[in-house]
């Protein structure tokens, strides 16, 4: 239970912002969030249980990341939800092919590199989260006082329980966080809950639903993303043998991407997300003790169960969008905060510093300013709408590019010396 209350608040808010994004109904946002949280216990089963030479067989918890939401909404503005899910399964065979290459793929990918995107990928998503702090975008009572105080009190609550909760407090403490904010609004007319009288008891989702489109341009634009995740993965799996004494040989490496692989073609198959490990719940088994892969496989069969009752997608849509603020501040900020910590581990040379720079410009720059590439040809743009695929591709260029000068380094240490 305690990691499924871990990953549970990730797995919903990939499918909020895309859907809010996209401007998708209450019924198809309820359905996306169904699917996802089904994706998400699908993915989780078979990395932990393992299919033949798919899947890591350790307590790895699998669901949508955050890093393919701005390549979502950048493919799904211009392809709808079928454009986003040819993407995913496409997406996911190129990720396929990068299972066999983990080796040379982790020289491409440094700190300096996925240290940076992941900070850029949280710095993407903030403005998001201030959005639905104020009331969500466009609205009417936009910034309100009642708005913002309800962020407020879901921020701070989240906060306390993460630092000074004790074992299922602190790991749930999003959950719990959302939960308060939820209860506040009921009395002050806030929540809606016309998605889940309209939802059914129970529910198999449909396999292609939306359809299916598969467009060049739209993998290009995820292509980015299933690097940095394919990088993600490796980093949690090795995080997981160490504190279960499992010694992780690049075989297990290599069925652990097949399993975020194809955990993608079944999220893309039920009309989801592209699905990746979740490196919180990699805290939860230095905090439990328990390293158990059967753990895993028990809260992926939890994780299904819930996906196949929509009222309970029903009720999460339904979550007013302060709530949602209040803990995607905290969740945003940590994506970011996890990318400096990451950066903190590289020498900061004038070379590094110049690659870290250039990339969290350009990427910030198209997310803040998408106008400035509209002259450009349709396929390039929906590469480059994305400020995730922007700024991975900045950095990886640069970082093959530029030379790394001994006089930086003679430099940084006279500094150190000083």
């Amino acid at each position: 239970m305690q990691h499924v209350f871990a990953a549970f608040s990730g797995i919903v808010v990939v499918p909020l912002v895309i859907a809010g994004a996209l401007g998708f109904d209450s019924q198809m946002t309820t359905t996306l969030i169904s699917a996802s949280i089904l994706a998400a216990g699908v993915a989780t089963i078979i990395q932990a249980r393992g299919i033949g030479p798919v899947g890591s067989r350790v307590a790895c918890i699998m669901g949508t990341d955050f890093t393919f939401v701005s390549p979502a909404i950048s493919v799904g503005s211009t392809l709808g939800m079928a454009g986003i899910v040819g993407a995913t399964i496409l997406g996911s065979l190129f990720e396929v092919v990068l299972s066999f290459f983990i080796k040379p793929l982790m020289k491409l990918f440094p700190p300096l590199v996925t240290g940076t995107v992941v900070c850029l990928i949280g710095l993407i998503l903030l403005p998001v989260s201030i959005d639905w702090a104020a009331g969500g975008s466009g609205a009417s009572d936009y910034g309100s006082l009642l708005n913002i105080s309800i962020a407020m009190i879901v921020l701070c609550v989240t906060l306390l329980l993460n630092r000074y909760g004790k074992g299922i407090i602190s790991s749930a403490a999003i959950l719990i966080g959302m939960a308060v904010g939820y209860v506040i609004c009921i009395p002050l007319g806030l929540v809606d809950f016309t998605a889940v009288t309209e939802a059914s008891w129970f529910e198999i989702p449909n396999i292609l639903e939306y359809g299916i489109t598969f467009d060049a341009k739209a993998v290009l634009a995820f292509i980015p993303a299933y690097f940095v995740t394919t990088i993600e993965t490796v980093g949690c799996l090795k995080a997981i043998g160490e504190t279960s004494s499992v010694e992780m040989t690049d075989k297990k490496m290599s069925s652990g991407i097949l399993a975020d692989a194809v955990g993608s073609i079944c999220g893309g198959l039920v009309g989801s997300f592209s699905n990746t490990s979740f490196s919180q719940n990699v805290g939860l088994i230095s905090l439990t003790k328990v390293a158990s892969k059967h753990v895993a496989l028990m809260a992926g069969i939890l994780l299904v169960c819930l996906g196949l009752f929509p009222k309970l997608a029903g009720v999460i849509n339904g979550i007013p969008q302060p709530v949602l603020g209040g803990v995607g501040l905290v969740m945003f900020g940590m994506v970011a905060a996890a990318g400096i910590k990451t950066l903190s581990r590289v020498e900061l040379t004038d070379r590094n510093l110049l690659i870290i720079a250039t990339s969290l410009a350009l990427g910030l720059g198209v997310t803040f300013r998408p106008e400035v590439i509209s002259g450009l040809p349709e396929a390039v743009q929906m590469i480059f709408a994305s400020g995730i695929s922007t700024g991975t591709i900045v950095a990886l260029v640069l970082n093959l590019v530029l030379k790394d000068m001994k006089s930086d380094r003679v430099q940084v240490k006279k500094v150190e010396v000083a």
